[in-house]
């Protein structure tokens, strides 16, 4: 015992916390898969009922006063939570293999948040996928929601350098083409500065927005080449991809001169920092608008791995983003049809 060092004692330490928290995670997970379960079991079997026209509508009332005075330990029967358990069930029988395991690895009132303000299957079945991964609070799914995240990541296009795709082939799930700052009081900056410190004085609520996966690692990072000192706005590392990601914010409109500047922080970035094992890193240009043609030109032929995309410093129109993809799907359909008559 006493040949084992510090460090080494400490190192075998942390391995017993570790086996503690992850059986702890495992009981919580298995707690509220069957927490679902039970609802599920509880929604068919008043579906079925009521299906059958052996109880009426009163009926649930009856049976959550039952459960008040027979179990009074079990809390969150009440008779709207009841009925609630068979829209839940009626919403998800039948479901595809996708969507059932799903809805036993988020929270019930994460459920029920899913359940009432989304409208399509394809709507739902997009935030409980986010939720497992980005393992969202209430909170942060109603932001997410009330941000218009499933009908922005419909809506618009990703604009990415050939590169990007080589290092990154799923990047439209883990970039967007716009992102929503709301969080920093909605107000416009005059000075690019300012914005970065709003962002970094707010960094919980814009990681999140940019997904967990994202780890921030410094503001103004210091890059030196030669005898000259640069600064990156921001700098992340991304978990999955496995890289750096640079954010550079630009407080006007996309100009093809401003992916310049970003090729040189990739290029210095991955010649003095990246580690042997990383990635190539990525750099998004965050600007204030583009025009898409004029983005998709100039990163045709760039030899980096960047992207451009635009922040908006409000919730965007919801209505309006719907309508328009609603437009989009009537569009694809009315082209379908058009390739079958052909």
């Amino acid at each position: 015992m006493n040949n084992i060092t510090v460090q080494n004692r400490n190192d075998q330490f942390a391995e017993i916390v570790a086996m503690i928290q992850h059986t702890r995670n495992e009981v919580v997970r298995l707690a509220n898969a069957s927490l679902i379960d039970l609802y599920w079991k509880i929604g068919k079997y008043i579906s079925n009922k009521i299906a059958a026209s052996e109880w009426g509508d009163g009926i649930v009332k009856q049976l959550a006063e039952y459960i008040e005075r027979t179990s009074p330990e079990s809390k969150g029967f009440s008779d709207k939570n009841l009925w609630r358990m068979k829209q839940f069930y009626e919403t998800y029988n039948g479901a595809d293999e996708i969507l059932s395991p799903l809805v036993r690895q988020i929270s019930w009132t994460n459920n029920l948040t899913i359940l009432s303000r989304t409208k399509s299957t394809e709507e739902r079945c997009f935030y409980l996928e986010q939720c497992v991964h980005e393992r969202w609070t209430k909170r942060e799914l109603n932001r997410q929601i009330d941000s218009a995240l499933y009908e922005r990541s419909k809506v618009g296009t990703l604009k990415l350098s050939p590169l990007v795709r080589e290092i990154a082939p799923n990047a439209e799930q883990i970039f967007r083409d716009q992102y929503v700052l709301e969080f920093i009081g909605g107000k416009e900056y005059k000075y690019e500065n300012d914005l970065k410190a709003a962002l970094v004085k707010q960094m919980k609520d814009f990681v999140l927005e940019f997904g967990k996966d994202f780890l921030f690692i410094d503001e103004e990072y210091r890059l030196q080449v030669g005898n000259s000192d640069f600064r990156i706005d921001l700098l992340f590392y991304h978990r999955e991809l496995q890289c750096l990601v640079a954010f550079e914010l630009k407080m006007e409109k996309f100009k093809p001169e401003h992916l310049g500047q970003l090729n040189f922080y990739l290029e210095a970035l991955d010649r003095d920092v990246r580690k042997p094992k990383e990635n190539p890193s990525i750099g998004v240009l965050l600007c204030k608008d583009k025009d898409d043609a004029v983005v998709e030109y100039a990163l045709s032929r760039s030899l980096s791995p960047t992207m451009v995309a635009e922040y908006q410093l409000c919730l965007p129109d919801k209505a309006l983003l719907q309508k328009k993809l609603q437009e989009i799907q009537e569009s694809i359909a009315v082209s379908g049809e058009n390739n079958s008559d052909q």
